[in-house]
């Protein structure tokens, strides 16, 4: 007799991620959406979402291409939703992420001060990717920003630095590397597990009072390692593995935040807790 269950795994599996590629994520109350784009400053939070959302992307990213999916999704769902470039680098066009992250983190300050403006919001929530979801607890922490963000969510976050499945553990065997990576990339620099940055940004604790934090994770992840150093430690934090809501998700650290409906009805979830309904494999279709 056929072992069944371990022919099927994985057909489900091709399946889900190919859904996850091809539905369209206009398909969901479009017709109540307040744009049918992002960073719309005339956009006005509802009551129903009183909370503008900006969108970090992660290290190589920007403001456009890391948000191709999500950000359509969550404006169907009726947010105002923003997004903004940081840690460019002179002479380096479309891939950002690569400054030096205590100076990025002050362009998302200034970036939420705008986006509060025009919204007339008292507090935004912030979704990140990669390092996207890590570099706003340092403006969460040292800029002020505790005062004007109710609620951080993670996808793939490096919150305690990577080892980049073990390559980093590799510099020091090579002299000069690492004052060259420094030199040339600090943001990458910054986010290898035991930098200086990351010593003070994890100092005293992960997380501050007063924000609800959710990271969303993969064990599949291949760039943010080992998967369970991104999660936090906190009275206000919630740990999500994304094989917990849908074993059969092989979302790596890119698709996790690209294109998986599956993390972001999770997303969803954690901007608005209170009309929250469970993730699991089918919600790639909600």
């Amino acid at each position: 007799m056929l072992p069944w269950k371990r022919v099927l795994r994985p057909l489900t599996a091709l399946l889900l991620t190919a859904a996850v590629a091809v539905v369209p994520a206009a398909t969901a109350r479009a017709d109540s959406a307040p744009s049918r784009g992002w960073n719309n400053y005339s956009c006005k939070p509802s009551a129903t979402h009183p909370r503008p959302v900006v969108l970090v992307h992660g290290t190589f990213g920007n403001s456009v291409d890391n948000w191709l999916a999500l950000a359509p999704y969550l404006v169907d769902r009726g947010y105002c939703v923003y997004s903004l470039d940081y840690g460019q680098l002179p002479g380096v066009p479309l891939f950002n992420g690569l400054g030096p992250i205590d100076k990025s983190a002050e362009q998302l300050q200034t970036f939420v001060d705008k986006v509060l403006a025009a919204t007339g919001a008292t507090k935004a929530d912030l979704v990140g990717h990669s390092q996207g979801g890590m570099m706003p607890r340092y403006y969460l922490k040292f800029l002020g920003g505790a005062a004007k963000v109710n609620a951080l969510v993670g996808i793939a976050p490096d919150n305690h630095g990577t080892t980049l499945s073990g390559l980093a553990n590799l510099l020091p065997y090579f002299p000069g590397a690492e004052d060259l990576l420094s030199a040339a990339t600090p943001g990458l620099a910054d986010q290898v597990a035991g930098s200086a940055f990351l010593a003070k940004l994890n100092a005293g604790g992960d997380t501050v009072a007063g924000v609800h934090y959710t990271v969303i994770a993969t064990k599949y992840d291949e760039v943010a390692t080992p998967y369970d150093s991104q999660f936090l430690t906190g009275s206000d934090v919630h740990n999500v593995l994304l094989q917990n809501l849908c074993s059969v998700d092989l979302s790596e650290h890119v698709a996790i935040g690209l294109l998986d409906r599956i993390a972001f009805h999770e997303v969803a979830n954690a901007l608005d807790p209170s009309h929250g309904t469970a993730t699991t494999c089918a919600s790639v279709f909600s």
